[in-house]
């Protein structure tokens, strides 16, 4: 396993981690990810770091805490071998104070969380969403109190725009308070949009991707193929709705490629989508999920190689869209890509 700074802080962290999504199976969301058991998760753990993988990443609201409370489970007696990162900010109910990363939220929702994982600190804890209804200095300066309180070891947020995270940097700047060291952010062969603004804004500031859904929301699995239906017991029957969109062509297009770079390599055509995106900047680590024993040990495959310049080369063309404005002319303009090349 390889190993890597998050973001500009010192905290290493392996290019592979673990989602426990599939911890629990609570809700039309998460059941359709999985139901891992106490027992189950706890497998998972093992093989994970026989690997080496030690970083495992959870959610308040996966399986409304149960998620939190098996991955506690599974890692007891070996805290100290073990990364911690989980997140919260995202409703885990209806009421008023229930949403939010106020002052109140934020202290309540920490404890909670640790009790739930069984631990006293949090080694990263990420905002899941930005709340435009809380000062950015109350966030930040309730993160700081925590840090201090040796409740949090690092902080970072998930699923912010660039605006939100850059805004939030220079007010931790401003007044001492900790920066965000991670970004959690989609990216995938069928998702590039992390490139256009938050990749330049990440490697600036030294904040670390860590990729959720780098198959695409299930859909490079190696499962589906041109003019074939659905697999029986692909999870987008139950979940497709609540994930990023993909137009059918380019993703079949996209499959096209990961099949014949695939039967080149030896590899599955997960283990290539993966591997493209541990060679992209700024990714610190490929959050990886798995609903059993088999899919785990296949992920996993993804790392001790690499993929040729060449297959870089045909997976970026086939993948690749045009950004949006402000960012196609710096693309197609050559003026503007003097003055702003392109990262990848």
């Amino acid at each position: 396993m390889e190993y890597r700074n998050l973001g500009a802080s010192g905290l290493k962290v392996p290019v592979l981690s673990f989602g426990t999504g599939t911890f629990g199976g609570q809700g039309p969301l998460f059941s359709a990810w999985g139901r891992s058991s106490a027992d189950e998760a706890r497998r998972l753990v093992d093989i994970c770091l026989d690997a080496g993988v030690n970083l495992f990443d959870s959610a308040d609201v996966y399986s409304n805490g149960a998620s939190e409370e098996i991955l506690g489970a599974a890692i007891r007696g070996r805290r100290d071998k073990v990364l911690i990162s989980t997140k919260m900010s995202l409703p885990m109910g209806d009421g008023p104070l229930d949403a939010g990363s106020s002052r109140r939220r934020l202290l309540t929702s920490v404890d909670a969380a640790l009790r739930r994982l069984g631990t006293d600190s949090i080694d990263l804890l990420q905002l899941h969403a930005f709340d435009a209804f809380t000062p950015i200095e109350e966030v930040l300066s309730t993160l700081d109190t925590l840090v201090r309180a040796g409740k949090l070891r690092y902080v970072g947020v998930s699923n912010f725009a660039g605006w939100q995270l850059m805004k939030s940097l220079a007010v931790a700047d401003r007044h001492g308070w900790p920066r965000y060291v991670a970004h959690q952010v989609y990216y995938s062969l069928l998702g590039r949009d992390y490139e256009w603004e938050l990749m330049p804004l990440a490697r600036d500031q030294g904040v670390g991707a860590l990729v959720w859904s780098p198959l695409g929301w299930g859909r490079l699995t190696g499962k589906i193929r041109r003019g074939e239906p659905l697999p029986q017991g692909s999870r987008l029957h139950a979940t497709a709705q609540f994930g990023p969109p993909v137009d059918d062509a380019r993703l079949y297009a996209v499959v096209d490629v990961l099949d014949a770079i695939a039967a080149e390599t030896g590899r599955t055509v997960p283990q290539v989508a993966i591997a493209w995106l541990l060679a992209r900047p700024t990714v610190s680590s490929v959050i990886i999920g798995a609903r059993d024993e088999a899919q785990l040990r296949d992920n996993l495959g993804a790392v001790g190689w690499s993929l040729s310049a060449d297959q870089i080369k045909r997976l970026d063309e086939v993948s690749a869209v045009m950004p949006p404005y402000p960012y196609y002319p710096y693309r197609i303009q050559e003026g503007f890509a003097r003055l702003n090349p392109p990262m990848v």
